[in-house]
């Protein structure tokens, strides 16, 4: 059950405990406990929403990095991969398969400082042996949901018991 509580969560953070109860058919206090314990033991790491940015005035510039890095002995690209997710900039850091190490989703005020990210902080960083950097330029979708556009509702068929 606790799948199940988390799918819902998932889609929507805001979902209250006893509306979970009811999608699941668990107690209240139960739904209650399973959330408490994922919190905890960071099963459920944090609750966010997806705002879009274009619709307010102060805009932000995200762009992805794609990081090519020499592993480092008995570390790997743990080492690495830790000194660039502590930077206040970087809002997402992933381990790929492929030509490039590492994908970096960095945000700033400007493309300037992004780019002063990159080159002042990112790349002199030991064991980093370049980067390419894609600025984003228009969301459409995001954690499985539209930025912007017409999004259609799924008609559901009854379901009869």
């Amino acid at each position: 059950m606790l799948k199940e509580i988390l799918k819902i969560l998932e889609n929507d953070a805001r979902t209250t405990t006893k509306q979970i109860a009811t999608m699941t058919g668990l107690p209240g206090t139960e739904v209650a406990r399973q959330i408490k314990q994922a919190e905890k033991d960071r099963t459920i790491i944090k609750y966010k929403a997806i705002v879009n940015w274009q619709k307010v005035e102060n805009e932000q510039v995200s762009a992805l990095i794609e990081v090519k890095i020499t592993p480092q002995r008995e570390v790997g690209f743990d080492s690495i991969a830790e000194r660039i997710y502590r930077f206040p900039q970087t809002r997402t850091v992933y381990l790929l398969s492929g030509t490039y190490d590492l994908l970096v989703l960095v945000v700033g005020k400007t493309m300037h400082e992004v780019a002063d990210f990159v080159s002042q902080k990112l790349a002199p960083i030991e064991g980093v042996q370049g980067t390419v950097s894609h600025f984003v330029l228009k969301r459409y979708k995001e954690d499985d949901e539209i930025i912007e556009g017409k999004e259609e509702k799924v008609k559901r068929q009854p379901v009869i018991l």
